[in-house]
């Protein structure tokens, strides 16, 4: 999405009009187009037992819109600062014998399936077919409303901000 700032050329207390890049244009378009997985599914890994931070890594790419709560174990890492860090994050990853991430945003259509291809193509990169790069469909939204079973694994969540 891009930002218009307004023009009025008459005034000179106002700017001039410009278009400003996205953050992410800064950035190579990801080749891989990431796999999904369902909030169900992702349940399903929490009922197992499994945990994140151990069994996989769910990372939260919010930045500015980081209110209302996240998925419990989330690392916050804010897309706007993560394709730098992207081969630190993946040897500390790999060493740790990590398995699966999972990225989401507010609706995982943009920071989410960006952040996720960026990942597996770094993956792809390192010939490591044990690690997967995953987006969550429907992002933290959708999980938000999907209801309690959901909500109960969220730190931090404040209903006001689903409902609003």
């Amino acid at each position: 999405m891009e930002t218009t700032i307004a023009e009025n050329t008459n005034d000179p207390n106002k700017v001039r009009s410009q278009i400003e890049p996205p953050w992410y244009a800064a950035y190579p378009e990801a080749r891989t187009v990431a796999a999904s997985i369902t909030r169900l599914d992702l349940l399903k890994w929490f009922r197992e037992g499994k945990m994140p931070g151990r069994d996989f890594v769910l990372i939260d790419l919010r930045r500015t819109d980081h209110e209302g709560g996240t998925i419990r174990g989330s690392l916050n890492l804010p897309a706007q600062s993560l394709y730098t860090t992207i081969p630190a994050l993946y040897s500390l990853l790999a060493a740790a014998k990590v398995t699966e991430v999972v990225w989401y945003c507010g609706s995982s259509r943009g920071r989410g399936t960006r952040a996720a291809g960026w990942f597996a193509d770094y993956i792809a990169g390192q010939n490591n077919s044990t690690l997967k790069s995953l987006v969550l469909e429907g992002g933290i939204k959708g999980w938000a409303a999907a209801g309690e079973e959901y909500t109960r694994l969220m730190d931090e969540y404040e209903e006001s901000a689903w409902t609003a």
